[in-house]
């Protein structure tokens, strides 16, 4: 089997083609004269290709035996603006997925059954960070170990975010809403001097609001804080060499186990600051489909 990974250029093309896949007979998502695969143009829209989704969906190509299937790579930004264009024409469209997104709270979408659990079941964020960081930054590490929040929580930032409001602006006012839950962080922690600290985060919509809010959090104790996007794998990479201090975007059991595996020993898990999180594929509802092997149709 030859899998092909198309890139950042495609998505426009994708977007275009899916928006053309109308049909006749007034049924939306499905042109009966199509195979599913032949009206999704056998295109599964992703994004950027270092992230543990999408090793997650390459798997999920071979083992569905998806083998005429297109990984599409590019950007959470570039998926989600595939996914807009489609949805408006109510046009078929797979996406790579997961939970908290605010794309949830913007359409009507669903995840595919995944009988044969390549994506596995519910996951969890995690904070990680370098050997040292206790020594080092005690307060920081007592912060982010006693970091934790509810998808509710972060919706609200990153729906805030998605409807134009500035990053710091949005992540200020969920803190000033939630000072009760930002006291059970810092409780017993003393303010600091100006101490630096580097946080590492990929550039997903739910990473970019909680090291935002951690971002104001550690600066309101008297850190110095520098935000760093990289993609996942420079990310465990910074954090195992000590290039970074901590981040709050390890996804695990199963996204980013590859990297967990590969900086055994190298860094510290500080604790669960969400649970109930998922990855799978996600289409809208209208879409006549509800598994992973529907799309072999």
């Amino acid at each position: 089997m030859t899998k092909k990974v198309v890139g950042l250029g495609a998505v426009a093309l994708l977007a275009l083609g899916l928006v053309a896949c109308g049909n006749d007979d007034g049924k939306a998502g499905t042109d009966s004269t199509k195979s599913v695969g032949e009206s999704l143009n056998y295109k599964i829209t992703g994004i950027d290709p270092g992230a543990g989704i999408m090793e997650a969906t390459e798997k999920v190509i071979v083992e569905y035996g998806l083998d005429e299937y297109d990984l599409v790579t590019g950007s959470s930004a570039a998926m989600t603006a595939a996914l807009k264009k489609a949805y408006d024409k109510e046009a078929p469209i797979v996406v790579t997925g997961w939970t908290p997104h605010w794309k949830f709270a913007q359409y009507d979408l669903k995840y595919l059954e995944d009988p044969k659990g390549v994506y596995g079941g519910e996951e969890q964020i995690r904070t990680i960070g370098r050997l040292g960081l206790a020594e080092d930054l005690p307060e920081a590490y007592q912060i982010l170990s006693q970091f934790n929040w509810t998808e509710a929580d972060m919706g609200e930032v990153m729906i805030a975010i998605q409807e134009g409001e500035k990053e710091a602006v949005a992540a200020q006012n969920w803190i000033d809403a939630n000072a009760d839950k930002v006291a059970e962080w810092t409780a017993g922690v003393n303010k600091v001097d100006g101490d630096k600290i580097k946080l590492a985060y990929v550039a997903w919509d739910s990473e970019i609001a909680s090291h935002n809010v951690m971002k104001l959090v550690l600066e309101e104790m008297g850190y110095n804080v520098s935000l760093t996007q990289v993609e996942a794998g420079p990310l465990w990479t910074a954090v195992a060499d000590g290039s970074a201090d901590a981040s709050l975007a390890a996804w695990l059991p199963l996204t980013h186990k590859t990297y967990a595996d590969k900086f055994e020993g190298k860094f510290e898990e500080l604790g669960i600051n969400m649970e109930g999180v998922k990855v799978g594929l996600v289409v809208p509802q209208y879409m006549d489909i509800d598994s992973i092997e529907d799309l072999k149709n």
